[in-house]
Protein backbone atom coordinates (compact mmCIF):
# COMPACT_ATOMS: atom_id res chain seq x y z
CA UNK A 1 0.00 0.00 0.00
CA UNK A 2 3.42 2.33 0.66
CA UNK A 3 4.28 2.14 -3.13
CA UNK A 4 0.93 2.98 -4.13
CA UNK A 5 0.75 5.90 -2.58
CA UNK A 6 4.19 6.90 -3.41
CA UNK A 7 3.31 6.36 -7.04
CA UNK A 8 0.15 7.99 -7.17
CA UNK A 9 2.04 11.05 -5.20
CA UNK A 10 5.03 10.93 -8.15
CA UNK A 11 1.97 11.11 -10.64
CA UNK A 12 0.15 13.87 -8.84
CA UNK A 13 3.68 15.50 -8.51
CA UNK A 14 4.61 15.29 -12.26
CA UNK A 15 1.26 16.40 -13.24
CA UNK A 16 1.22 19.57 -11.18
CA UNK A 17 5.16 20.36 -13.03
CA UNK A 18 3.79 18.92 -16.15
CA UNK A 19 0.86 21.65 -16.01
CA UNK A 20 2.38 24.52 -14.08
CA UNK A 21 4.15 25.99 -17.12
CA UNK A 22 1.00 26.06 -19.51
CA UNK A 23 -1.04 27.62 -16.81
CA UNK A 24 1.77 30.14 -16.11
CA UNK A 25 1.83 30.60 -20.42
CA UNK A 26 -2.10 31.17 -20.23
CA UNK A 27 -2.34 33.63 -17.60
CA UNK A 28 0.62 35.74 -19.93
CA UNK A 29 -1.46 35.53 -22.50
CA UNK A 30 -1.91 39.29 -23.78
CA UNK A 31 -5.42 40.34 -23.74
CA UNK A 32 -5.08 41.53 -27.57
CA UNK A 33 -2.90 38.02 -28.45
CA UNK A 34 -6.29 36.39 -26.69
CA UNK A 35 -9.39 38.34 -28.22
CA UNK A 36 -7.06 37.92 -31.89
CA UNK A 37 -7.28 34.04 -31.05
CA UNK A 38 -10.96 33.89 -30.51
CA UNK A 39 -11.57 36.30 -33.59
CA UNK A 40 -9.42 34.47 -35.88
CA UNK A 41 -11.17 31.00 -34.65
CA UNK A 42 -14.34 32.30 -34.95
CA UNK A 43 -13.32 33.58 -38.92
CA UNK A 44 -12.61 30.44 -39.98
CA UNK A 45 -15.04 28.51 -38.94
CA UNK A 46 -17.59 30.86 -40.07
CA UNK A 47 -15.54 31.06 -43.67
CA UNK A 48 -15.53 27.37 -44.25
CA UNK A 49 -19.13 27.18 -43.58
CA UNK A 50 -19.59 29.90 -46.02
CA UNK A 51 -17.28 28.10 -48.44
CA UNK A 52 -19.19 24.73 -48.18
CA UNK A 53 -22.51 26.92 -48.89
CA UNK A 54 -20.90 28.50 -51.59
CA UNK A 55 -19.55 24.70 -53.37
CA UNK A 56 -23.70 23.81 -52.95
CA UNK A 57 -25.62 27.38 -53.94
CA UNK A 58 -23.51 29.28 -56.56
CA UNK A 59 -24.38 29.34 -59.80
CA UNK A 60 -20.59 29.67 -61.31
CA UNK A 61 -18.12 26.86 -61.24
CA UNK A 62 -15.56 29.22 -60.07
CA UNK A 63 -17.73 30.44 -57.32
CA UNK A 64 -18.16 26.57 -56.35
CA UNK A 65 -14.66 26.45 -56.84
CA UNK A 66 -13.53 28.75 -54.49
CA UNK A 67 -15.37 28.05 -52.16
CA UNK A 68 -14.15 24.67 -51.66
CA UNK A 69 -10.71 26.37 -51.37
CA UNK A 70 -12.28 28.45 -48.71
CA UNK A 71 -13.33 25.81 -47.16
CA UNK A 72 -10.12 23.84 -47.03
CA UNK A 73 -8.09 26.79 -46.17
CA UNK A 74 -10.08 28.01 -43.57
CA UNK A 75 -10.43 24.10 -42.08
CA UNK A 76 -6.87 23.59 -42.34
CA UNK A 77 -6.32 26.77 -40.10
CA UNK A 78 -8.81 26.69 -37.65
CA UNK A 79 -6.67 23.11 -36.86
CA UNK A 80 -3.49 25.10 -36.33
CA UNK A 81 -5.23 27.91 -34.63
CA UNK A 82 -6.45 24.84 -32.39
CA UNK A 83 -2.80 23.69 -31.73
CA UNK A 84 -1.69 26.97 -31.02
CA UNK A 85 -4.37 28.22 -28.99
CA UNK A 86 -3.84 24.01 -26.93
CA UNK A 87 0.28 25.30 -26.45
CA UNK A 88 -0.97 28.93 -25.01
CA UNK A 89 -3.58 27.31 -22.68
CA UNK A 90 -5.84 29.48 -24.47
CA UNK A 91 -9.81 28.14 -25.21
CA UNK A 92 -11.23 29.07 -28.29
CA UNK A 93 -15.03 29.15 -30.06
CA UNK A 94 -15.74 26.00 -31.45
CA UNK A 95 -18.99 27.39 -33.01
CA UNK A 96 -19.19 29.62 -35.93
CA UNK A 97 -20.05 33.51 -35.98
CA UNK A 98 -21.93 35.50 -38.06
CA UNK A 99 -25.28 33.91 -37.92
CA UNK A 100 -27.15 36.73 -39.90
CA UNK A 101 -25.02 36.65 -42.35
CA UNK A 102 -25.42 33.06 -43.24
CA UNK A 103 -29.24 33.17 -42.68
CA UNK A 104 -28.97 35.93 -45.36
CA UNK A 105 -26.72 34.03 -47.90
CA UNK A 106 -28.55 30.53 -47.24
CA UNK A 107 -31.93 31.90 -49.04
CA UNK A 108 -30.02 32.78 -51.98
CA UNK A 109 -29.38 30.41 -54.49
CA UNK A 110 -27.56 30.82 -58.17
CA UNK A 111 -26.22 33.90 -59.25
CA UNK A 112 -27.76 35.82 -56.50
CA UNK A 113 -25.75 33.38 -54.03
CA UNK A 114 -22.55 34.19 -56.04
CA UNK A 115 -23.11 38.28 -55.84
CA UNK A 116 -23.97 38.24 -52.46
CA UNK A 117 -21.33 36.10 -51.33
CA UNK A 118 -18.58 37.18 -53.67
CA UNK A 119 -19.12 41.22 -51.89
CA UNK A 120 -19.36 39.31 -48.74
CA UNK A 121 -15.98 37.60 -49.34
CA UNK A 122 -13.99 40.75 -50.84
CA UNK A 123 -15.12 42.64 -47.61
CA UNK A 124 -14.31 40.29 -44.88
CA UNK A 125 -10.89 39.30 -46.46
CA UNK A 126 -10.23 43.08 -46.51
CA UNK A 127 -10.91 43.22 -42.47
CA UNK A 128 -9.42 40.06 -41.64
CA UNK A 129 -6.01 41.16 -43.29
CA UNK A 130 -6.12 44.17 -41.43
CA UNK A 131 -6.64 42.62 -38.31
CA UNK A 132 -3.80 39.74 -39.32
CA UNK A 133 -1.41 42.20 -40.33
CA UNK A 134 -2.19 44.04 -36.73
CA UNK A 135 -1.70 41.14 -34.74
CA UNK A 136 1.60 39.94 -37.06
CA UNK A 137 2.81 43.87 -35.92
CA UNK A 138 2.00 44.54 -32.74
CA UNK A 139 1.15 41.13 -31.08
CA UNK A 140 3.18 40.25 -28.08
CA UNK A 141 2.97 36.75 -28.33
CA UNK A 142 5.65 35.27 -30.64
CA UNK A 143 3.61 32.24 -31.77
CA UNK A 144 0.64 34.27 -32.35
CA UNK A 145 2.48 36.68 -34.32
CA UNK A 146 4.05 34.44 -36.66
CA UNK A 147 0.99 32.00 -37.08
CA UNK A 148 -0.80 35.90 -37.86
CA UNK A 149 2.33 36.92 -40.21
CA UNK A 150 1.87 32.88 -41.80
CA UNK A 151 -2.04 33.27 -43.00
CA UNK A 152 -1.80 36.87 -44.44
CA UNK A 153 -0.69 35.37 -48.02
CA UNK A 154 -3.50 32.80 -47.74
CA UNK A 155 -5.72 35.69 -47.12
CA UNK A 156 -4.42 37.97 -49.88
CA UNK A 157 -4.47 34.80 -52.57
CA UNK A 158 -8.69 34.87 -51.58
CA UNK A 159 -8.88 38.72 -51.47
CA UNK A 160 -7.70 38.33 -54.89
CA UNK A 161 -9.76 35.70 -56.58
CA UNK A 162 -12.81 36.77 -54.44
CA UNK A 163 -12.26 40.26 -56.33
CA UNK A 164 -11.39 38.72 -59.83
CA UNK A 165 -14.54 36.40 -59.19
CA UNK A 166 -16.73 39.29 -58.56
CA UNK A 167 -15.36 41.43 -61.67
CA UNK A 168 -16.15 38.30 -63.73
CA UNK A 169 -19.65 38.45 -62.39
CA UNK A 170 -20.27 41.72 -63.47
CA UNK A 171 -19.62 41.22 -67.05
Amino acid sequence: MLIHHRFVAMILGCAAVLSAPLLLHAATLSRTDARFIKTAAIANMTEAHLGQMAEAQAAGQGVKDFGQRLSDDHTKAYEGLTELANKTGETIPKGIGHEAEIAQLARLKGNRFDSAFLADEVHSDRTAIAEFRNEARHGENADIKTWAQNMIPTLETQLEKAQNLERHEKK
